[in-house]
């Protein structure tokens, strides 16, 4: 397993103290800084490795870095610790954004982003729980981290612990039946300390997610299943934070974050053939000038 990093652990609590003090305006500001620094590493990871998922990096990376940076009560020096926020990544596939969150969060060195999935590297091309510590699972097969997240929430229940558990599913993902039966278990079982966010792009492998099985009416369909349900702008931290600290009730919480396959860079953006194809050399030249402009 990957040793954290000490030092960037340090920056990490640095941050959060910094968040914790700031004001609306600048809490905004420092997590998407943060997120433009993330997608610029997402974008040197892709182009090193010669594989990735960047469209879903980009769709992704403001949901995580909000959730690490500002949210999750969690400690990098002791991923393990007791009732801690458990987080899982179900869309496992964008696995850059979650090792750049990671790393820049001191669960290990960023110098390591550039072993992505390199031979023997720790950072294979799906989170793998063992390898580097704060993956609470391995995930990659999609429709598998939502039932995973209510085994999480009924234990927390059972063994009379308060942390939350955080599942972020991809909204191609949701065709997956696994994730209905989980839904309807979930509230059955009441987890008001289970919180789904939904990253909702709009696009899948290939093709729209309307074209290919459609998924509208989205918030409905999870209101039907017992849930309560926000519908935010995935790529504004301020509304995700205000989503997830709203005052619950006993249902477990979806938040639809409607976001932008390939944000940041414009001719990526809303694009399906993003979902898994590498910039060349010209174009990752021209999506850092995007993101540096």
């Amino acid at each position: 397993m990957l040793p954290n990093s000490p030092a960037q652990i340090e920056l990490w609590k640095a941050f959060r103290k910094e968040i914790s003090e700031s004001d609306a305006a600048r809490t905004r500001y420092m997590i998407l800084e943060q997120s433009r620094l993330a997608r610029t590493e997402i974008l040197a990871m892709i182009q090193i490795a010669g594989m990735g998922h960047v469209g879903g990096d980009f769709s992704v990376i403001d949901i995580l870095t909000t959730l690490y940076f500002a949210e999750l009560n969690i400690d990098p020096s002791d991923a393990a610790k007791e009732n801690r926020d458990w987080f899982i990544l179900s869309k496992g596939h964008c696995a850059a954004a979650f090792y750049a969150t990671l790393a820049h969060s001191g669960y290990f060195d960023p110098h390591e982003l550039s072993t992505f999935m390199q031979p023997m590297s720790m950072l294979n091309g799906h989170p793998s729980k063992g390898k580097i510590s704060g993956i609470e699972t391995s995930t990659g097969p999609l429709g598998h981290g939502l039932p995973i997240a209510v085994g999480v929430a009924i234990a927390a229940n059972i063994q009379k612990q308060d942390h939350r558990t955080f599942v972020v599913l991809g909204d191609g993902e949701l065709q997956e039946g696994t994730n209905w039966e989980a839904a309807m278990t979930a509230s059955q079982y009441k987890l008001s300390n289970l919180i789904v966010i939904i990253d909702r792009n709009r696009l899948q492998q290939g093709a729209g997610t309307e074209d290919t099985n459609g998924l509208d009416p989205l918030d409905g369909k999870w209101e039907s299943f017992g849930w309560d349900v926000q519908i935010v702008d995935g790529h504004e931290p301020l509304e995700l934070l205000d989503a997830i600290r709203r005052g619950g009730n006993e249902k477990p919480r979806c938040i639809i974050a409607n976001t932008v396959k390939g944000k940041g860079v414009s001719f990526m953006e809303n694009r399906a053939e993003w979902h898994h194809k590498v910039p060349s050399a010209e174009q990752n030249l021209a999506a850092l000038k995007e993101l540096f402009s």
